[in-house]
């Protein structure tokens, strides 16, 4: 019997379990996938005892995010929050992407947490910035992640965290459901359906749509799932074809095909644009309104 498919069998179950134990039932959301990837939100872990489990391990997470031309302006928002909610009480090294070092405001950090400024290149068009950072992730887990964390998560900078974000979304796959899935105006995101691209997705297949802001897993996963996504992306650049919501498209033709082994809820990530229905006991993070004219 194959040893792969004995493991895998073993991680389902103990999922399963994970929901089953859960100290507070959710029956009104959706809390398993149809692969048996629990769905995080809130009422359906207990985090004392993961934190307990996660601390016997000695874990390092390593938090990417990207803050270029304007987006400078997000840091201090971003990393005061994220330094405070973000898998407070554990180890986690923050990866802060920037064609402006000199911009960054100092940030007292907590003991446990640490902050590298990494100088980027700039580009004239935030698509580009956007399309770009699959190939910046991988090519910086090859030559220094790999060696100094265990799972790598991938944050947008314009954003706040308001309640704690914490070791319910450590697993070796992880997406984030975005938050219009669950709105009157769903189909404002879906996925790329032009043939043409390496992002399409066949009309009638899918199962969730995955926001680009936020997702992650083990370091070995988030290499495969960024050098996949870019080369897509390489490929619809040489036929003169961009996909339709960019690296998130292409982020979720992966994860149709490279099922997630945990999901995270909008819970998690919810766009300031959408009012927020009573399925939403809590927003953890939530994206920041943009000043057009900054």
């Amino acid at each position: 019997m194959n040893v792969s498919w004995i493991a895998h069998m073993q991680m389902s179950a103990l999922r399963i379990l994970e929901v089953i134990r859960s100290p507070m039932r959710r029956r009104d959301v959706l809390v398993l996938t149809p692969w048996l990837a629990p769905i995080v939100w809130e009422g359906t872990f207990n985090r004392d005892i993961l934190n307990a489990q996660y601390m016997q391990k000695k874990l390092v997470t390593g938090v990417v995010t990207f803050a270029v031309k304007k987006y400078v302006q997000f840091i201090e928002g971003f990393m005061s929050s994220a330094n405070k909610y973000f898998l407070a009480g554990h180890q986690v090294i923050f990866y802060l992407f920037t064609d402006n070092p000199e911009q960054i405001p100092h940030i007292q950090m907590a003991p446990e947490n640490r902050l590298f400024v990494i100088p980027v290149q700039n580009h004239s068009q935030w698509q580009d910035i956007s399309m770009s950072r699959m190939d910046i992730i991988s090519r910086y887990i090859r030559s220094q992640f790999q060696y100094e964390v265990h799972y790598l998560y991938s944050i947008d900078v314009d954003v706040q965290l308001f309640e704690h974000i914490g070791v319910e979304i450590i697993d070796a796959l992880v997406g984030t459901i975005s938050s219009w899935q669950y709105t009157a105006r769903r189909e404002s995101k879906s996925y790329e359906t032009r043939t043409e691209s390496q992002a399409a997705i066949p009309k009638g297949e899918g199962d969730f749509y995955y926001t680009a802001s936020f997702y992650g897993g083990s370091v070995a996963e988030v290499y495969k799932l960024t050098r996949a996504c870019f080369k897509g992306v390489m490929k619809d650049r040489e036929n003169g074809i961009e996909a339709r919501w960019h690296d998130e498209s292409h982020l979720n033709k992966y994860l149709l095909y490279h099922k997630p082994t945990r999901l995270l809820s909008p819970e998690y990530y919810w766009d300031a644009e959408l009012s927020r229905p009573r399925i939403i006991q809590v927003k953890r993070m939530c994206s920041v309104h943009k000043n057009s004219k900054k």
